[in-house]
């Protein structure tokens, strides 16, 4: 069901900025409270650890399809929506951004993948499960001591290190054959284009608050993504034109002229050309999809 806007989920009032849950496979995904089922952005940090079964849903209309065991980092403002779930067991935390270090923040945030998806090998897995048991029992403590905030804090961040340092080293496997320079480039070019893709729509705009040629941008994305800047720059805009068309209520009208589109029927005829489909189709396709998914779970 659409609404006029993406949900937007905030941590509970009164919380310190942490929410942590624990499930097991006698949860069947129905039980698993909204702050981890249902289609919706969170203007905080969200972790999530598979030790056992396997999940299925979209990340920004990315399938994923998570084994055991793993670990997903959602970044605010990311859509993702559970759909699939088998025996899971696991942990979910969800926290304030200002708990963590900034430069372990800026690895996930400028990185190439737009989704965070950590393999675990058995090491880690039961690192993980001692960590968050350890941080279940901290943020739940019914007395609380004088450096319990403190406490808190230093058990997140050593969950996010560890995160950060594993995602790095399987980002590192990825591109170990690019130059760092390029790879510095794009990850700075991707996180412009995240924050301006509604007003700025041409390389020319990036390369120039980059203090870079038009061409070097195009020929370092190219070289290291295997697409064009403006490719990328597209697929933003499009990637926020699908959540809002499939999320919310929004006429495509109000949509194009949400992305900074001066000329709706220009931006039907964009969407269309990349898509495959109109603005207007793909909503109803993915409608129909929706529905009959809701008929076929049972979670």
């Amino acid at each position: 069901m659409t609404t006029q806007e993406i949900e937007i989920r905030h941590l509970q009032q009164g919380a310190p900025g942490i929410e942590i849950m624990q499930f097991s496979e006698k949860n069947h995904f129905g039980a698993i409270p909204d702050s981890v089922r249902g289609p919706h952005r969170h203007d905080h940090y969200f972790c999530f650890f598979l030790e056992c079964g396997s999940v299925q849903g979209m990340v920004d209309f990315q399938e994923m399809d998570i084994d055991q065991p793993a670990l997903l980092l959602s970044c605010p403002g990311q859509v993702h929506d559970f759909r699939q779930a088998e025996q899971v067991s696991g942990w979910a935390v969800a926290f304030d951004a200002k708990y963590i270090d900034q430069s372990a923040r800026m690895v996930i945030e400028h990185s190439l993948a737009n989704i965070a998806i950590i393999k675990l090998d058995e090491a880690d897995k039961e690192w993980f499960g001692q960590v968050f048991h350890l941080l279940s029992a901290a943020v739940n403590e019914d007395q609380q001591a004088q450096f319990q905030q403190q406490l808190i804090q230093a058990l997140l961040n050593s969950l996010f290190y560890r995160t950060v340092n594993l995602f790095q080293l399987q980002e590192n496997e990825r591109i170990q054959a690019v130059s760092l320079r390029g790879v510095e480039i794009v990850k700075n070019f991707n996180l412009l284009v995240k924050a301006n893709f509604q007003t700025l729509k041409k390389p020319a705009d990036y390369a120039s608050r980059m203090n870079i040629t038009v061409s070097y941008l195009n020929d370092t994305v190219k070289s290291i993504t295997g697409f064009s800047s403006t490719w990328l720059i597209r697929q933003e805009v499009l990637r926020e034109a699908q959540r809002l068309l499939f999320y919310t209520a929004k006429s495509v009208k109000e949509i194009a002229f949400h992305l900074g589109f001066e000329d709706h029927k220009y931006f039907i005829r964009l969407f269309g050309k990349t898509i495959g489909t109109s603005p207007a189709s793909f909503r109803k396709t993915l409608g129909r999809a929706d529905q009959e998914l809701s008929k076929s779970t049972t979670f």
